[in-house]
């Protein structure tokens, strides 16, 4: 999968800083480390300036990062009262620190925290403040254009017209950032709308040099340039606008030559696409539910070649992505309570087969923070396992849940995942209704070997697609996955046995087996899930 990554501006300031001068107050600077994930050390990446005389310190000096989408960035933040011109700081003393994520600052827009020792003892009254803003451009531009009189390069036929535009850099080269459809044998073609980044055209620099080429297409690839023009954004934005189409070699040779045709622009309209930073910013609230699947085509939980076999050394593939994707949803669900669902399993006390039960069977609270069995017939022996401690929220709480519940569940199928969309759909539903909270959105996580209400889940599908809601399907084991596959859409449009269509695509399909890095995926979609 493609990269998710943006970049990130820092603001920092302190308050209530330790003074450690004796004739004056703490000089205090902050000096920025990065961790390395995999040799866990840290590394420098920036300091900000050095302020004399105070112990409320707003840094002017910003700190610019590349935030990874797919990666747990961990910063620590170390303040120091800096009293010497050596880079060094052994010499300079020590007013406290603070580590977290990178993804946790993005999504507090303040964040603040208290200052550590280095024997992680907060300091009294000591505080820090991080601010994030994005700085990358995110504009796009909808751009359409059409051709008049252009020259005919083929012997047989009339030419084959494309375009290409390309980006002027700073050392003068040139870097392409978009090449229309050809249309065929046409000397008077309009080209379909397209849609380009700012960022890819001009780097957001209104005044950067844009190189349009208009050739002709060939099957070889020996394309032959009808002619071209330098433009940038603001002739862009022109309405209107006509290009004289040039090609110099045949300038050269003629003295009347006018020109290869004229390149018209019909239409040029620049607006700013909507990160998932932006959503966050802005005040969206994530809400996760989980949805796994306890099927008899798992196999016997005890044994080994069971997907979901309890392994003391190895987590299984259930486990794995779960705790992969906990890495990336913690922070940007501010209440870590995730409702965690079971399908597809017989359950106590009667053992009926059940299709959306939560893990910690108690329905009007099934968020996983401990089991309740006032509803189940459990032998005593069993209860003392359960009840070991009481888990914690979040992530980690769906696991000790999901582990907490295998003892009591017997594996059955059919595999269903209509009720566990259908659950979901009604609370998006609610918060839709809700004007009070229309920051709510929903993403459902589901973990399963395969599908067998096909019919019954393209309908929820579609149902749902005109809700605050998307759909994260994780394929888990070696089974087919082509149905779970066309569900997300990418072949065409999704649509219900009825034959509606979705009113937009809310499913993803992941599977485990090609790509393991659950996390990595997530996070890319965190951003396709809200657009």
């Amino acid at each position: 999968p493609a990269v998710c990554v943006t970049k990130v501006e820092l603001t920092i300031a302190c308050r209530n800083l330790q003074d450690k001068d004796v004739t004056s107050k703490s000089d205090p600077m902050c000096v920025v480390h990065l961790k390395d994930p995999v040799t866990k050390t840290w590394n420098e990446i920036a300091r900000t300036e050095r302020i004399k005389n105070e112990l409320n310190p707003d840094f002017s000096k910003k700190v610019e990062m590349l935030y990874y989408f797919e990666e747990v960035q961990q910063i620590r933040f170390s303040i120091f009262d800096i009293d010497n011109t050596s880079a060094t700081l052994d010499d300079d003393d020590f007013l406290g620190e603070t580590e977290c994520s990178l993804a946790k600052i993005v999504s507090s827009k303040t964040y603040k925290s208290p200052l550590m020792t280095r024997a992680k003892k907060a300091l009294s009254k000591s505080l820090i403040i991080v601010s994030a803003e994005e700085i990358s451009d995110n504009r796009i531009a909808t751009l359409s254009f059409k051709a008049h009189k252009l020259d005919n390069k083929d012997f047989m036929g009339k030419s084959d017209p494309f375009l290409e535009f390309w980006r002027q850099n700073s050392d003068g080269t040139w870097t392409l950032a978009h090449r229309t459809e050809v249309v065929k044998n046409n000397l008077n073609p309009t080209w379909k709308p397209f849609v380009v980044p700012i960022q890819s055209l001009c780097g957001g620099d209104w005044d950067r040099k844009i190189k349009v080429m208009c050739n002709d297409w060939d099957s070889d690839g020996s394309h032959d340039l009808i002619g071209e023009f330098i433009t940038d954004m603001k002739e862009l934005e022109t309405s209107q606008k006509e290009f004289p189409c040039i090609n110099a070699k045949k300038k050269a040779k003629k003295s009347k030559y006018k020109n290869s045709g004229t390149i018209h622009v019909t239409g040029c309209k620049v607006e700013k696409q909507f990160s998932f930073l932006d959503f966050v910013f802005g005040g969206l609230q994530l809400n996760f539910t989980v949805g796994i699947d306890f099927p008899g085509s798992n196999g016997d939980p005890n044994s080994r070649d069971s997907l979901q076999f309890m392994d003391t050394v190895r987590p299984n593939e259930y486990l794995q992505a779960l705790s992969a994707v906990g890495a990336v949803v913690q922070d940007y669900d501010t209440d870590k309570m995730y409702p965690a669902l079971g399908f597809g399993a017989k359950i106590p006390p009667h053992y009926a087969v059940s299709h959306e039960f939560p893990l910690n069977f108690t329905p009007d609270n099934p968020y996983c923070q401990g089991i309740s069995l006032r509803h189940c017939s459990i032998p005593e022996s069993q209860i003392q396992i359960l009840f070991n401690n009481f888990p914690p929220a979040g992530i980690e709480g769906i696991i000790d849940g999901y582990k907490r519940a295998m003892p009591v569940l017997k594996f059955w199928g059919p595999t269903n995942i209509s009720p566990i969309i259908n659950h979901v759909a009604r609370f998006a539903y609610q918060a839709q209704s809700n004007d009070t909270s229309p920051s709510n959105y929903y993403i459902l996580l589901i973990l399963t070997d395969g599908i067998t209400d096909m019919d019954e889940t393209r309908q929820a599908i579609v149902g749902a697609s005109n809700l605050p809601m998307s759909i994260i399907i994780v394929g888990v084991g070696s089974a087919d996955f082509s149905a779970m596959e066309m569900l997300d859409g990418d072949d065409g449009v999704l649509r219900a046995p009825s034959g509606q269509p979705v009113a937009r695509d809310i499913v993803q399909f992941v599977p485990y087996r090609e790509y393991k890095k659950v996390g990595v995926e997530v996070y890319c979609l965190l951003s396709w899930c809200v657009g």
